[in-house]
């Protein structure tokens, strides 16, 4: 059961790259504003009421838009991918496990998550244990 949801979850990712690819590119838009344009100069849409009229055109405008944010979020997403990796890239101690992020299946970001978070846990207790040792060393100087 689980090697079959792994399996189906790798297909989904799959998926949605392809999808995120199809419709982050330009080419794609035109062919939808082409199918947009075409229906708002058919016939059909002219012997409409003004009410479904403007429903269509709100429906295209709206669906032109999904292929905008798409390719906007594609762009925003690629950059800050690449100046996460820079900053990676440019430290020493940095761990390139985390280096294209991106393109890593979800259970794998799901491991280096876990890991990132026991990190954090335990640089927590290091400070936590330095400002005792701090204010320790503070109180006895005080004391003498």
């Amino acid at each position: 059961m689980r090697k079959l949801y792994r399996h189906t979850e790798r297909g989904f990712e799959k998926l949605t790259s392809t999808a995120n690819a199809v419709l982050s590119n330009s080419i794609t838009f035109l062919i939808a504003l082409a199918t947009v344009l075409f229906w708002l100069t058919n016939k059909r849409f002219y012997a409409q009421d003004i009410h479904s009229s403007i429903g269509d055109v709100i429906l295209g405008v709206t669906f032109l838009s999904l292929f905008i944010i798409q390719k906007s979020f594609h762009h925003f997403s690629a950059s800050l991918n690449l100046k996460v990796n820079e900053l990676v890239a440019s430290h020493e101690r940095a761990s390139n496990a985390v280096m294209n992020a991106e393109e890593k299946t979800e259970d794998e970001i799901v491991e280096l998550s876990k890991e990132y978070v026991e990190l954090a846990e335990q640089t927590k207790g290091l400070e936590e244990e330095i400002i005792l040792n701090q204010t320790h060393k503070t109180e006895t100087a005080g004391l003498s």
